[in-house]
């Protein structure tokens, strides 16, 4: 994850002071990554002198943030320097992504990185939204007791969510059938249910794609790109946008539902109650149907993709169609947002070596910047590490990183 460091000015109390700069120094470590880190290092990184860094790496060993190793760095002026590296114990994060066709659990460490997995393939269409949510609850109990056992400790859980979500609920995901679904409340008890005598954890929500977009921003491979706008292939088709490196929820946190936008007002009925959606020509279900692949899940998914790397011409055909409508919509939202780069992921990211040729092509025609080329780069597919149910752990620990002290060891207790 990246982040900016920014010492707070003289004005600030000492406490607040303090606890600001156990945060720059902790997020300085964790930004190098595998023990290359220094004390003279991250002095120079966030703008306080060695002395003030090496009392705040005390602090942060002795509560267990950071961890010291005995590699040695003398390439820098003065005595060699050890590594530092973000411990691989204590506070942890929990994400849970419930999604149309599976729930996956992910508890990620102090440097994001995915520690415990545990995926399960349900048809979640049609069940009440307390069952599938007790489903999520009974696998995050699971996950709960790998993690400790690996003496990580999480501090909280983020839902990802399909749909419009926004204050702790669902207020509508067509795919699911759920409107107006208080998802926060219904995990919390499930999970409490679960695990009786445990630490209540605090629960949180978001829109899947945007906590996918978050992935990709934090672990994927877009190297300096900071603004891009990401699409998630799955049922539903899914969108967010970064600008700046900055997540963009929109006025009332439903910006990304690019999955709704009108391809032809004449179109085929769509759950939402709209004609014609994006998603009704290049979503999971539409492919599948127009490829002539029998099934869905995982398993229609994985057929889709035998049969393209086969050459066979319907299921070509099919994924060169989803291409050029997703082109089409990509373009209207190019010309207005004008991100660097266009990033697709879920079932696309693999799909993409059949799809990408014809939606350059819609988007070098459409786009009136004149800016986009085929083959330029701008349209990427995400990288593996890009997923939702890691995107959300991850986004537990930014408050982890932001305020070490308010979870040291002796307020996990």
């Amino acid at each position: 994850m990246k982040s900016n460091l920014t010492p707070l000015g003289p004005k600030a109390d000492k406490d607040t002071v303090r606890r600001s700069n156990l945060s720059l120094v902790l997020r300085a470590v964790r930004d190098e990554g595998e023990g290359e880190a220094t004390r003279a290092g991250v002095a120079a990184r966030v703008g306080l002198t060695r002395a003030a860094v090496s009392s705040l790496v005390e602090q942060l060993l002795e509560t267990g943030f950071l961890t010291e190793s005995g590699k040695t760095f003398s390439g820098q002026a003065g005595r060699p320097g050890t590594a530092l590296k973000t411990a691989r114990t204590g506070p942890a994060g929990l994400g849970v992504e419930v999604n149309i066709d599976y729930v996956s659990v992910c508890v990620v460490d102090l440097a994001g990185t995915g520690r415990v997995r545990l995926t399960e393939h349900l048809d979640n269409r049609g069940t009440p939204p307390a069952e599938v949510l007790a489903r999520a609850a009974r696998i995050a109990a699971r996950t709960l007791d790998s993690a400790r056992e690996q003496d990580l400790h999480p501090v909280g859980v983020a839902l990802a969510l399909p749909g419009l979500v926004s204050g702790g609920a669902v207020r509508q995901a067509p795919n699911l059938g759920w409107n107006q679904v208080p998802a926060e409340e219904l995990f919390a008890a499930a999970l409490t249910a679960e695990h009786p005598g445990h630490q209540e954890l605090p629960v949180r929500s978001e829109n899947e794609a945007n906590l996918a977009a978050l992935a990709e921003l934090w672990f994927g491979g877009l190297e300096r790109i900071r603004s891009f706008l990401y699409l998630t292939g799955e049922i539903g088709v899914g969108g967010a946008l970064v600008i700046d490196g900055e997540l963009l929820r929109g006025a009332h946190g439903f910006a990304g539902e690019i999955g709704h936008v009108v391809v032809d007002p004449s179109g085929p009925q769509c759950r939402c109650g709209s004609r014609g959606c994006l998603e009704q020509y290049a979503g999971q279900a539409a492919l599948l149907r127009a490829a002539g692949v029998d099934g869905g899940g995982g398993l229609g998914v994985a057929e889709l993709e035998k049969r393209v790397r086969a050459g066979d011409g319907r299921a070509v055909g099919a994924v060169a169609e989803a291409g050029r409508m997703l082109g089409r919509v990509l373009s209207g939202a190019v010309n207005l947002l004008d991100p660097d780069a266009v990033v697709l992921g879920g079932i696309y990211r693999n799909l993409m070596p059949w799809l990408a040729a014809p939606a350059d092509e819609e988007l070098t025609g459409r786009v009136v910047s004149g800016l986009w080329a085929p083959g330029g780069g701008r349209l990427r597919a995400s990288s593996v590490a890009g997923d939702a149910a890691r995107g959300a752990a991850a986004l537990v620990m930014t408050d982890v990183l932001a305020d070490p002290v308010a979870y040291a060891r002796p307020a996990m207790a």
